[in-house]
């Protein structure tokens, strides 16, 4: 096995380095490594993160019940995580040029693995909110790496059909979540939603150290005002929208927000004008696609966590179908995104990433405008299960062609770089989805049905095909859920408009 080189090479000795081999050139490893290989082991840990990222959801009435919280608790359940995700990302990209992406993988999967064990032994929300914190840690760690590596290892003409895998696993573990959490819930308990994560982390562990190449690195400076920054305005603008029904909208939930937006602008600022070398290279966004592929997979982050909680509850509470049942109503988006992810990935790097993001986006808005306009407490499954595939089948189309846009001009000293600012981009949404879908949940539920203001009941019933909740409130409780979806429906009818915008690759344009 290799060690990590720590070199620093000037700009002057890299632009006048010619490469010994094309596999040189990409820092594809010697020695017979096989680039697949890495790959593979690297998308076990990233299969895990995306699946933790929704699968809490369908958990959500088993979370009240047994450890006797309320709906906002659980929610933060999910915040925490995506907060401790989303914050360190930017700098857990450069620390991976630093000190070598494959050591900063492994680190990241350990930290993974021993929360997720802690998750699991939670004894009261609090104490679960707390290990969730460290798992998204972990999570931060490891996901930079993936992108990373892959932009170094494969050169441009194969880097889309490797990113076409990476895009693949992040749809479909997050489909699949929620159905493998349903079955876990139903048969040992909740805490198995975390426990199944650490088999799957040692094996993603021990693979990653045979497989991974040690990479070269590059010497970078840490912003750590730009950290303070991002986090402080993060962390006030979610906190904020999440619990600005608790403050009953007053001055204290405003000056959150506000005071968050104003935080993040200057740390706008502060990349471009203060720091030495900035956690977010402002320089980056000057290309087209990556500017564009992040405001849509930023879209794409609100709507998958936006999604699942609305859905899940309107699933267990007013149908009354355990967690089993109420997850086998998103099979039909797993299915079909392992259907057709694998043909969007041959087809990523020949056709015009506009018009299969653009289908994918589109298809995903339409699907979820549907599904909000037929969830009704007595409305026949299968027509719940017509807009649920059309939102799966887009959702194949989307993340290989926004990664591969988003990457493919990036300069590889920048590679962590770029990785580190795509996937927040993702987990920022993520986050500002979590925190808007709740506050617009509770919003319409103290309008619609303000009978409930005692809580929802987390018990589904054992007859009459409905939840615990009277019968009185269930149409008023339906609708609020439904029109909670018009939020993800609407953001990512915004990220279609950006993916359209994008640019063919050089090697298409010159087909034409």
């Amino acid at each position: 096995m290799t060690r990590p080189i720590d070199v620093a090479p000037r700009s002057e000795e890299l632009a006048s380095a010619a490469p010994a081999s094309p596999a040189a050139a990409f820092g594809t490893p010697t020695g017979g490594a096989n680039p697949w290989r890495a790959m593979i082991a690297l998308v076990i840990g990233f299969f895990v993160i995306m699946i933790d990222t929704t699968i809490v959801s369908v958990a959500t009435p088993a979370l009240m019940t047994d450890l006797h919280a309320g709906v906002t608790d659980v929610v933060w359940v999910t915040s925490a995580y995506l907060l401790a995700y989303a914050v360190p990302l930017l700098i857990t990209g450069r620390l991976g040029d630093r000190v070598g992406p494959k050591w900063m993988y492994l680190s990241g999967l350990a930290v993974f693995t021993l929360s997720s064990l802690w998750c699991g032994l939670s004894a009261d929300i609090e104490m679960l909110i707390i290990a969730r914190v460290f798992q998204g840690l972990g999570a931060a760690m490891m996901v930079p790496q993936t992108m990373a590596v892959i932009t170094r290892i494969f050169p441009p003409e194969r880097r889309g059909k490797a990113t076409s895998l990476w895009g693949a696993v992040a749809g479909i573990a997050g489909l699949i979540g929620p159905i493998l959490g349903g079955v876990l819930i139903d048969g040992p308990g909740w805490q198995w939603i975390f426990f199944v994560n650490l088999p799957v982390g040692v094996v993603g562990i021990v693979l990653a150290w045979k497989w991974v190449p040690s990479l070269p690195t590059h010497s970078h400076r840490f912003d750590v005002v730009g950290v303070i920054l991002s986090a402080i305005g993060m962390f006030s603008l979610v906190f904020g929208i999440q619990e600005g029904s608790h403050l009953n909208w007053d001055y204290r939930a405003w000056l959150l927000i506000i005071g968050g937006l104003v935080v993040m602008a200057v740390f706008v600022g502060w990349q471009a004008k203060g720091a030495a070398e900035p956690l977010v290279p402002l320089s980056l966004f000057k290309d087209r696609n990556f500017s564009l592929a992040n405001v849509a997979i930023t879209a794409v982050g609100v709507v998958m966590v936006g999604f699942q909680l609305p859905f899940m509850l309107y699933a267990q509470t007013v149908r009354g179908l355990d967690p089993t049942g109420a997850a086998l109503l998103t099979a039909p988006m797993a299915i079909l995104s392992m259907i057709f992810a694998p043909i969007v990935g041959r087809l990523v790097d020949t056709k015009h990433p506009r018009y299969l993001a653009g289908f994918g986006m589109l298809a995903s808005s339409v699907g979820l405008f549907w599904m909000a306009a037929v969830m009704r407490p007595d409305t026949p499954i299968w027509q719940i299960l017509l807009p649920v595939s059309l939102y799966g089948l887009g959702n194949a189309f989307i993340f290989a062609p926004l990664g591969v846009s988003a990457n493919r001009n990036l300069p590889m000293s920048q590679a962590g770089a770029g990785s580190g600012v795509f996937n927040n981009s993702r987990q920022v949404g993520a986050v500002l989805g979590s925190a808007g879908i709740a506050a617009l949940m509770t919003s319409r539920l103290a309008d619609l049905v303000p009978q409930l203001s005692g809580g929802i009941s987390a018990e589904p019933a054992a007859s009459a095909g409905h939840g615990s909740m009277p019968a009185q409130v269930l149409d008023g409780f339906s609708t609020a859920m439904g029109q909670s979806l018009l939020l993800p429906a609407v953001v990512m009818l915004a990220g279609f408009v950006s993916a359209i915008f994008l640019v063919a690759p050089k090697h298409l344009q010159r087909r034409r």
